[in-house]
């Protein structure tokens, strides 16, 4: 079954934070596909295989960054390479350079089987990885969810005004 959102956008408020459940089941070894709008210094994330309970951030097995590519300079905050834009958090950088210019919609295709996650932005492979594989992780400190492949698919609302929309998950066959 492939659950979809109707085509009005899902907007992170801003000044707010916390995480928007998509859907009422749990989801493993799915593709989920969206267009993202990302305001300037814009952060966000949508999350997987996460739980009801506990800080989704961690206790699901992921969050994919939606964050602006000119991040830093329109922000003057320094990140972790693992926090750019198509990164699995904390754990394997993405490739940066291939958003559209601020204001215009991208699209987004991320393929989940078990630990396998890729990220594919207009078109391009910018995140190829397994994350069973992974030992080295953002200020040294273990994902403790990163071994769950099932759970919950949910948006994270970091305080800016990202956008989201055509947003389906489809099971993998």
């Amino acid at each position: 079954m492939i659950t979809k959102c109707a085509t009005a956008a899902i907007t992170c408020k801003p000044n707010r934070g916390g995480t928007l459940y998509y859907g009422k089941q749990e989801y493993s070894d799915f593709v989920a596909r969206m267009e993202i709008k990302l305001p300037k210094g814009g952060n966000t994330a949508w999350r997987f295989a996460i739980r009801a309970r506990g800080d989704t951030a961690y206790v699901g097995m992921c969050e994919i960054q939606v964050l602006d590519d000119n991040y830093e300079k329109n922000t003057g905050q320094k990140i972790d390479p693992r926090q750019a834009h198509g990164s699995a958090y904390g754990m394997v950088a993405a490739a940066r350079g291939y958003q559209r210019p601020l204001g215009e919609w991208n699209y987004e295709e991320v393929p989940i089987k078990g630990p396998t996650i890729k990220v594919e932005l207009n078109g391009t492979m910018i995140l190829n990885c397994d994350l069973s594989k992974v030992h080295e992780f953002m200020a040294n400190s273990k994902h403790p969810g990163k071994d769950r492949t099932t759970g919950f698919f949910g948006f994270a609302g970091h305080n800016d005004p990202v956008m989201f929309r055509d947003i389906s998950i489809e099971p993998l066959k």
